[in-house]
């Protein structure tokens, strides 16, 4: 029970900084998104490096390196799911940064049911009828806002399907959560240095051209990103799985308040409406789940 209670710390604790996260990248809003990208990635890169060499699991790595290549379809659809948490990492950073906070809170409380969805198609999982009601309920939600806005919200769902895409490469793929995230970055790193290069010599480049303060949060976009994700990686060892799917919706809850309530974004009774559906959807995913879970454990 006692490591139970310290699984849920670590995980509650990565939510809330992955929460936060917005201010900070709103602290680099005088830097372009692909800069900001390029510097994550490559600093991530650095320091999941740093943690696994300090670790001293640099052995592990080289195997984790020798075993993935072995099995060409595990490195080429490692190489994919790092392209496409890159690509979600871009879009947070720009929609953060240019007002949309309130639609990317939706696209990641839209994100475990999208993972079900393709649960469904790939997996071949099956939905309760709980789950059923709450896939109905939650594109009813949608529906709603799309009526609303005049389009369908596409940055949410591009969010929401990138990441439950990479989420469901990754679980093809068993490797351990920080060797596995330095290796998700060391096949985007050239790319990103290649594009430093180029910023540098176009004369574009903020880094190490306009303020110390610039450069620390820059470089730090490597630790922001590595710690949490070691944080969670600690908690959902020591925890249900029901209780990880629980406590996901605590970072999308506070960007919803950081975007109303900090930054003054429109959140209207249309958009109170759709989420209400859309939270009704969760709340009854999330209930079916845990009595799933609670069932199989007395039967055992």
């Amino acid at each position: 029970m006692q490591t139970e209670k310290g699984g849920v710390l670590w995980a509650v604790g990565a939510y809330v900084i992955w929460g936060i996260l917005p201010i900070y990248w709103k602290s680099l809003e005088h830097v372009s998104s692909a800069e900001i990208i390029v510097s994550r990635v490559f600093w991530a890169f650095i320091m999941t490096l740093l943690l696994v060499l300090l670790m001293k699991n640099g052995r592990h790595l080289i195997e984790d390196l020798k075993s993935l290549w072995k099995s060409q379809r595990n490195f080429w659809a490692l190489f994919f799911a790092s392209i496409l948490v890159t690509s979600n990492w871009f879009i947070y950073i720009w929609a953060v940064n240019h007002g949309h906070l309130v639609q990317t809170s939706l696209g990641y409380y839209m994100n475990p049911l999208i993972s079900v969805l393709l649960g469904i198609f790939f997996l071949k999982e099956k939905l309760s009828h709980a789950q059923q009601i709450a896939f109905i309920l939650a594109v009813t939600g949608v529906v709603i806002l799309t009526v609303s806005y005049g389009e369908f919200p596409w940055l949410s769902l591009v969010l929401a399907m990138t990441f439950a895409i990479y989420s469901l490469v990754k679980k093809q793929i068993k490797l351990d959560a920080l060797r596995g995230l330095t290796i998700e970055t060391m096949f985007i790193a050239p790319l990103a240095i290649g594009y430093y290069i180029w910023l540098f010599m176009d004369g574009s480049a903020v880094f190490i051209h306009l303020d110390i303060k610039t450069d620390i949060l820059l470089i730090f976009t490597g630790a922001v990103t590595a710690i949490p994700l070691v944080m969670f990686a600690k908690g959902a060892q020591q925890m249900p799985l029901y209780m990880v799917g629980f406590l996901q919706y605590i970072s999308p809850t506070i960007m919803l308040f950081l975007g109303v309530v900090i930054y003054g974004e429109t959140f209207g009774t249309i958009d109170l409406l759709s989420f209400s559906f859309i939270w009704l959807a969760l709340l009854l995913f999330t209930i079916s789940k845990v009595l799933e879970v609670l069932k199989m454990k007395r039967s055992l």
